[in-house]
């Protein structure tokens, strides 16, 4: 179900301040989040291994987190190193840590064999470290399936009926645009895509000077979606006929929306994002307006991706079909698939030829 030897999101680094202990479900696997005094991010499994009570409830104490119910603590790579009480620690007490990289506000976590984890692997956006970019950092809980969320950013024509008044504009955008270069890539796709001499959609059109609101412009949007499931989004609107096609950038204004969908369960996906622009300056109400304008497009998406699950839970045999510009989404499901298919093939190779442990009778039930 999940593609494990790959970099997740597990928080922006804001959720994480002021000693916060953060419990977050990722893949299925109940995870705890929190900064150590040295200001290194941890991420422990959170059930303590002595009863499987939450480590979330528990306390931070420096660096390392004592579980509340009996007093045992772990240090943040999970092993236990006290029980009060006991003088001598087991040597194997411990719980699952992760690898665990903070890096341009985002915390990105590694949920497969550790010793894969290459942090040169994580995708840059630079934008979100450059000081020219503003932006609002937000968070969404989906009850739905994450591919059903890159589904719905695969395929642009849906701004023209979803978002019509919000990040569309009109319907003429799905009828009269067309993606102008669609790329398969061999974790994702890229796909470029104009509209030519149109009204501003409104979320664009709140944020403009008075005398420019009513001119028409000329639109591009660039998506570019990477497996496990990183979306982002280059958006420019131009002076109509300024031959922003051709290079020409004189009085266009940009956009980047970085977006990371990170499954909590088959059927929930938590979904981190920032809309950012460059054309601010002082005035950070552009961020606020950008910022509640895409929400409100996000939670027309939401209402109906939810309501999708709903019907697929209800008919296991339904299939989704398919028509013309499904081309990337398509790709991304069956790249993705093949991934998967890979990486459950290597774990069940491991699993063979790992020995096989034999309980001890102490080892079996709650003993």
């Amino acid at each position: 179900m999940f593609l494990k030897n790959c970099w997740y999101v597990a928080a922006w680094d804001h959720e994480l301040i002021d000693g916060r202990m953060l419990a977050r479900t990722l893949l299925e696997e109940a995870v705890l989040l929190y900064k150590s005094e040295s200001g290194k991010v941890v991420a422990l499994r959170d059930r303590c291994c002595h009863r499987g009570v939450p480590l979330h409830l528990g306390r931070r104490e420096g660096d390392c987190v004592r579980c509340m119910y009996h007093g045992l603590k772990f240090d943040p790579s999970g092993k236990c190193i006290q029980i009060p009480g006991q003088e001598v620690v087991p040597a194997k007490l411990g719980v699952k840590s992760y690898p665990v990289v903070e890096k341009d506000h985002v915390v990105w976590i590694w949920m497969g064999d550790p010793e894969r984890a290459d942090p040169a692997q994580i995708i840059d956006f630079p934008y979100l470290r450059d000081p020219q970019w503003k932006g609002v950092p937000d968070y969404l809980h989906y009850a739905a399936n994450w591919l059903l969320i890159v589904d719905n950013l695969s395929d642009f024509a849906h701004l023209a009926f979803v978002h019509t008044k919000t990040l569309g504009g009109s319907e003429e955008y799905a009828y009269v645009t067309k993606p102008v270069a669609v790329e398969r890539l061999p974790r994702g796709f890229r796909i470029e895509r104009w509209h030519m001499d149109a009204a501003p959609p409104p979320f664009h059109r709140r944020v403009l000077p008075a005398d420019e609101r009513d001119r028409r412009v000329d639109r591009r949007n660039i998506a570019h979606m990477q497996i496990p499931g990183i979306f982002f989004l280059e958006t420019m609107f131009s002076p109509a006929g300024s031959g922003s096609e051709n290079g020409n950038r004189e009085g266009s204004r940009e956009y980047r929306n970085c977006q990371f969908m990170t499954p909590e369960t088959r059927r929930s996906t938590h979904f981190f994002w920032m809309y950012l622009n460059n054309h601010e300056g002082d005035d950070h109400n552009i961020s606020r307006s950008l910022h509640q304008s895409v929400l409100e497009g996000f939670m027309e998406d939401k209402h109906l991706i939810e309501a999708q699950q709903v019907v697929i839970d209800s008919d296991p045999e339904f299939e989704l079909q398919a028509i013309a510009s499904d081309a990337a989404l398509s790709h991304f499901r069956r790249t993705f698939a093949a991934l998967l298919a890979q990486e459950q093939a290597e774990r069940a190779t491991q699993q063979v030829a790992a020995p096989v442990a034999i309980a001890r009778p102490h080892q079996v039930g709650l003993a």
